[in-house]
């Protein structure tokens, strides 16, 4: 079966051949998503993608809108993640419009473009059309993405898809960068990653540590 997806490693990213793009997290947009995710475990998930992207040095792209008149700074918790970047400002809904933003992608050259952002129906649709006409393979982190209804969210996939791109999912993502358990270089790290942001399978970490292996617990305070 040939490869429907070039410049991947049969298909599947790794940290080496992607790059991960953060759009409009900012407080404005962040009042208008409705149903499609909890807004609390929005930020949960887009931490999660950020700090595991970092972790494997996944070249990382921040971008907003409209900062100063109606949108707001990112949020403070995505730029503390990487804070000697300054995301490209845009007044467009769409980055592709964006030179500085065109010009950062193919700066990397990557072609797997990985995409978590507000709202899902607008700044993640719109680019990842225009992307996709140019050649590039895009990938939706579905559950890293806000809409303003579950419709909204819903339609903005089928669209995307049916145009060629990737649904996926924050923990898979993160999972597809580290592959191999016998990679030891980022086990560790990472499993402190699943264990703070991972929810239930961070839960599922914390017990097999303490319980069965019997690891101190993850606490960041002690007496």
């Amino acid at each position: 079966m040939a490869n429907i997806l070039p410049n991947t490693d049969a298909g599947l990213i790794t940290a080496d051949n992607s790059v991960l793009v953060f759009i409009d997290h900012q407080p404005q947009m962040l009042f208008g998503v409705a149903n499609n995710i909890d807004r609390q475990q929005l930020i949960n998930n887009v931490l999660l993608l950020a700090r595991g992207a970092k972790e494997f040095n996944v070249p990382t792209i921040l971008t907003t809108v409209e900062t100063e008149s109606f949108s707001g700074e990112m949020w403070p918790q995505l730029l503390d993640v990487f804070p000697d970047q300054t995301p490209i400002e845009r007044t467009g809904m769409n980055s592709w419009d964006t030179q500085a933003f065109r010009d950062a992608i193919k700066k990397t050259g990557k072609k797997n473009i990985i995409l978590s952002g507000l709202w899902t129906e607008v700044c993640i649709t719109w680019p990842t059309l225009n992307m996709l006409a140019e050649g590039y393979n895009i990938y939706v982190v579905e559950d890293a993405c806000g809409a303003t209804s579950q419709a909204a969210h819903d339609a903005a996939l089928s669209r995307m898809v049916q145009a060629g791109a990737v649904r996926m999912t924050t923990i898979a993502t993160v999972l597809e960068f580290q592959r191999d358990w016998a990679n030891r270089d980022h086990y560790n790290a990472l499993m402190s990653l699943f264990r703070e942001f991972g929810g239930a399978y961070g839960v599922g970490i914390e017990y097999a540590y303490t319980m069965v292996h019997k690891a101190p617990a993850a606490r960041k305070v002690t007496k």
